[in-house]
């Protein structure tokens, strides 16, 4: 399906996008605690407001 290039090529971008994600990640951990703090408090609404769709959609049929 893929070439042996290809798939050095794939192998070598997937290891140096995650070694970039994760310095990134470090270089902002510190900006990102302070402006992200309850983030999590917003995902849950979320998952909430969906299973309320989702149920509503379900007791309908």
């Amino acid at each position: 399906m893929f070439s042996k290039n290809q798939l050095i090529f794939a192998t070598l971008f997937i290891i140096a996008f995650t070694i970039a994600m994760v310095w990134s990640y470090r270089k902002d951990f510190k900006v990102i605690k302070k402006y992200y703090k309850n983030t999590f408090i917003i995902v849950i609404a979320i998952f909430l407001i969906i299973a309320i769709f989702t149920m509503i959609t379900f007791s309908m049929h």
